[in-house]
């Protein structure tokens, strides 16, 4: 490691909103290219049958959860490893990402073996019809059990944001996208002289597009990411360092995890009255994701900033960075919201939409949508939350919005009113999240960044 990368980090002193700009808009068009597999990856499945479709959104609780463990992780090594940069701790720093691998390898055990004794009971839990086990079970099953893709392209994608190399993670994941959405309907509908796979197809498409990401994540970490050193040679598992990763990671699985008991939840209730209204629930979640993934994108840049600068003490930088992201959330989110008010028929044809679909599905996305005026607010205190090494706040506020709120409100709604009451239950547990988060920011603020003495030369 050279004497210049041991004196300072970009994150140190350039000035925020250009390195907010720089660090954040390769991890936006990264998870843009997601989001658009995302719903290409369902409107190839939708033209099979709607309870193809269905399947696929039954699937999304697995899905979900080991997007939430690996994730999870990322954000324990990321804050971790950012904030022993900041610290010219480079022996920690090089502790922290030899430990996440081993992390992302040991993820991706425990699905697979999830995958192997358990994909069909998760959906026989849920449904009795035997189409939709098929074909959920064949999904679950790949997409766990070729899961080390993911588990380990995610670990690697964090290495690269906590050294301020996001631009790497904009060519690995937009790999992975285009070869998931070249693989769909050629793996889908029996192209090229291909078998018709179907729902597997979709399947198999994903996973092979996560692992050519992981693949050229790795090989930019070993490459171009040199104020880490991977080499796992001697390696044994370091249970202090792991012990940190999860002090800040484990409360981020628990909180992204409660979206798959959120949704496995909001999925039976919504079976009491029609598989359609699901399709119409998972449709939801992928054409919101090109509004959120720009969000999460800005986070994914912002957090390493501020671990960065807490390591360092530099108050007045973490504040501008905050001010900023939450700035630039607001705005994404309430375009958001303009185009689900306006598009919701238009965006639910995108999936040869049957009447009854669309009957349900226009109020549905109308009605959730209004949650976007608080979501973007949230998002980024929550993270801010973790940057700082307070996870539990991010916990606190998920576990109350998802399973205090949305569930019980759900099922009550439904009982009272009907299936078009049920949708509300997003809108109300975002004001609750909204006013947790701003009660815990000020209290984070009080505690964690008030005390910081300034620096001098900041910018």
């Amino acid at each position: 490691m050279t004497e210049a990368v041991q004196k300072e980090n970009k994150m140190g002193y350039m000035p925020v909103p250009k390195l907010l700009f720089t660090m954040s808009m390769p991890m936006v068009i990264s998870m843009l290219v997601q989001a658009l597999y995302n719903v290409v990856d369902s409107v190839f499945v939708a033209r099979v049958s709607e309870n193809a479709l269905t399947a696929v959104s039954m699937a999304f609780p697995v899905q979900n959860l080991m997007i939430a463990v690996s994730v999870g992780t990322g954000v324990g090594i990321n804050a971790l490893l950012s904030r022993s940069l900041g610290e010219k701790q480079f022996d920690q720093a090089n502790r922290t990402a030899r430990n996440g691998l081993f992390l992302g390898l040991a993820t991706y055990l425990a699905f697979a073996l999830f995958g192997l004794v358990g994909s069909r009971l998760f959906f026989t839990s849920q449904t009795s019809d035997p189409e939709l086990i098929a074909y959920g079970t064949q999904y679950v099953f790949t997409v766990t059990v070729f899961s080390f893709g993911i588990c380990l392209a995610v670990v690697g994608e964090r290495l690269l944001q906590s050294t301020g190399r996001t631009i790497y993670n904009m060519i690995t994941q937009g790999l992975g996208a285009i070869i998931n959405i070249i693989l769909d309907p050629i793996l889908i509908f029996g192209l090229f002289g291909f078998p018709r796979m179907e729902v597997l197809g979709a399947a198999v498409a994903t996973v092979v597009g996560q692992i050519c990401g992981m693949a050229l994540s790795m090989f930019f970490n070993v490459r171009n990411n040199p104020e880490i050193n991977l080499n796992m040679k001697g390696f044994r598992p370091e249970w202090a360092t792991i012990r940190k990763i999860y002090e800040v990671g484990l409360p981020s699985i628990i909180m992204q995890s409660i979206g798959s008991v959120m949704v496995f939840g909001v999925n039976k209730i919504l079976m009491m009255f029609t598989s359609t209204a699901v399709s119409v629930f998972g449709v939801y979640f992928k054409l919101q994701s090109f509004i959120f993934m720009p969000v999460f994108g800005l986070n994914n840049g912002m957090v390493p900033i501020i671990a960065y600068n807490y390591g360092a003490r530099r108050k007045k930088r973490i504040t501008e960075t905050v001010k900023l992201s939450i700035g630039a959330a607001v705005a994404v989110m309430l375009v958001g919201l303009a185009v689900f008010q306006l598009r919701a028929e238009g965006l639910l044809e995108i999936f040869d939409a049957s009447p009854e679909m669309l009957a349900i599905g226009v109020p549905a996305l109308r009605t959730i949508s209004l949650s976007f005026l608080f979501a973007g607010y949230c998002i980024v205190v929550g993270s801010v939350f973790q940057a700082l090494g307070n996870g539990v706040y991010s916990l606190a506020v998920s576990v109350a919005r998802q399973i205090l709120v949305i569930l019980p409100v759900a099922y009550a709604f439904a009982r009272l009113w009907g299936l078009s009451a049920v949708w509300w239950s997003i809108p109300i547990a975002e004001i609750v999240s909204v006013v947790m988060s701003t009660v815990l920011l000020r209290r984070i603020y009080r505690l964690r960044l008030a005390p910081l003495e300034a620096t001098e030369g900041q910018k």
